[in-house]
């Protein structure tokens, strides 16, 4: 089969790999019907994910037909067709045990696509199946389902519950990829008095507007006086980082009032200096996280029931022989206006 294959920093390439093959009683294997790119894979490109060895196949988004099932799985059936989430949890070790998937200490976490291999191939191991699919609703199409796989989880837990989001709050989102829009979207759900989206690119900011935002201005603006002047010079209530530099993670500490939140979503490849001569003395929650995906079916559920919103979040469509070219496109978001790219079998 053919699979997308990390070859070392700034080195990738659709090729020939192996079939995956069933290596626990708890694996299924997939035919891969969708996928699609993260921003984390854009990371391990850049060398800032060293765990990742070159020869792995990339992905951790992906919905796809039960194809395979090992001898331990007993909620699947061949032709099933699935979610495949970005964590796989054994279920049976301390943290799965109270829902905390993505800290798995019997094999699971963030494996796909970081220590296995992951989903962007014609066919994908899973492992922990029983515990790591969800499946989907045939009226559910593909490239809406795959939104739940990564970015609409992570948002909602690492940003938006992280951040304890409430109603009347003034919400500050630095970065509008498309963890940013889902943000944006769920915190919505919360009915907060105003959500502000700050990024470069006039593309995204429209996108920001089109899942909710109120405001939508770019980082050369005086943000500090901009929020403060929305909030009778209190700051924001919850700032959420949703880029992963040390830039934007430091402009959050600038942006957010005494005794409010902020929960960095980004992955971040450099140190960032936080400076506690300044936030020491202003009861600030800094949150970190690897989301957990427990919130997953009640997504699902939401998506279904058309409470959320994301038809505009896919711009971009391919088949999987054009993956060299979607990986082009998502990489230069500012000239292709790209959001989230969605890879499909013809």
């Amino acid at each position: 089969m053919r699979a997308m294959v990390y070859g070392g920093p700034g080195n990738r390439a659709w090729t020939e790999v192996p079939d995956p093959v069933i290596s626990d009683p708890g694996d299924v294997i997939i035919r891969v019907d969708a996928v699609t790119i993260c921003g984390t894979d854009l990371h391990i490109l850049g060398g800032d994910v060293p765990e990742v060895a070159p020869g792995r196949v990339l992905g951790h988004e992906a919905v796809g037909t039960v194809a395979a099932l090992g001898s331990g799985v007993s909620t699947l059936r061949a032709g099933d067709r699935v979610l495949a989430s970005c964590i796989s949890a054994c279920g049976t070790c301390q943290y799965c045990r109270q829902g905390s998937y993505g800290q798995c200490l019997g094999g699971g976490g963030w494996v796909l696509g970081h220590t296995i291999d992951g989903v962007q191939a014609e066919y994908a191991r899973i492992p922990f199946a029983d515990l790591s699919t969800h499946k989907l609703p045939a009226a559910l199409p593909d490239e809406t389902a795959v939104l739940l796989a990564d970015i609409l989880p992570t948002s909602y837990e690492v940003g938006v519950l992280n951040g304890h989001v409430r109603p009347g709050d003034t919400v500050v989102i630095i970065g509008a990829g498309p963890i940013g829009l889902a943000a944006v979207a769920t915190a919505k759900l919360y009915s907060p008095s105003r959500i502000i989206v700050v990024d470069k690119a006039a593309s995204r900011l429209d996108a920001a507007k089109l899942s909710g935002a109120d405001e939508a201005v770019t980082p050369d603006r005086d943000l500090a006086g901009l929020v403060r002047s929305m909030t009778g010079g209190l700051g924001a209530d919850v700032v959420m980082e949703a880029v992963g530099t040390p830039a934007t993670f430091e402009l959050c500490t600038t942006l957010v009032r005494p005794g409010g939140h902020i929960a960095n979503i980004g992955v971040h490849g450099k140190p960032a200096t936080l400076h506690l001569e300044d936030l020491w003395i202003r009861n600030i929650t800094i949150t970190t996280g690897l989301v957990d995906t427990y919130s997953t079916p009640a997504l699902l559920r939401m998506l279904t029931a058309g409470q959320l919103d994301l038809s505009h979040m896919v711009t971009h469509r391919y088949d999987l022989s054009e993956f060299e070219t979607a990986y082009d496109t998502f990489a230069d978001p500012a000239a292709t206006g790209a959001l989230k790219v969605v890879v499909s079998r013809s």
